[in-house]
């Protein structure tokens, strides 16, 4: 959907904003599929998932209709810093950026209003932060896991506002 190149030396299309443009060309419920791609920006962006590369997202057509795939190869990575962090696509008008503000710079785009994008992504801050561990617990980690995994989530920069 994206044309884009599967090598990181060349990212020219690798762009949640350009996704949410195809799926409103392709998908059978567009609002619905962009502000779901919204959340996975936003949870990517929270638990630094950098491996959120263009081929870890699909459409599929169950029926006789193209719906944004159910998520899938979600990394947590907890080797990035704690001010600054980027994704491996870009998600708003400062490229990769994953903070608040660059992530809602672009919510027209996914069809929400900056209200909307803003209540989205607190209700995603408030999940990541409340069933992290729980969830990492529940599928077969340990307590050592989690203390390792830990400063992937929620990290501090994500709030930061910029004045680029």
């Amino acid at each position: 959907m994206l044309d884009a190149e599967d090598t990181p030396t060349d990212r020219r299309n690798w762009s949640y904003v350009l996704l949410a443009d195809e799926l409103q060309r392709w998908s059978a419920r567009p609002r619905q599929d962009k502000a779901e791609l919204f959340r996975r920006m936003v949870l990517n962006a929270l638990i630094c998932n950098v491996d959120d590369h263009p081929r870890n997202h699909a459409v599929v057509a169950p029926g006789r209709e193209w719906r944004l795939a159910p998520a899938y190869d979600l990394t947590p990575n907890s080797r990035q810093g704690l001010e600054e962090r980027r994704l491996a696509m870009e998600c708003g008008r400062l490229g990769r950026l994953a903070t608040r503000e660059n992530l809602l710079s672009q919510s027209p785009r996914f069809g929400l209003r900056r209200d909307e994008a803003n209540a989205i992504v607190g209700e995603m801050e408030e999940i990541v932060a409340r069933f992290w561990r729980a969830d990492i617990l529940r599928h077969g980690g340990s307590g050592r896991d989690c203390q390792v995994i830990a400063p992937a989530f929620t990290y501090p920069g994500f709030k930061y506002e910029t004045d680029r």
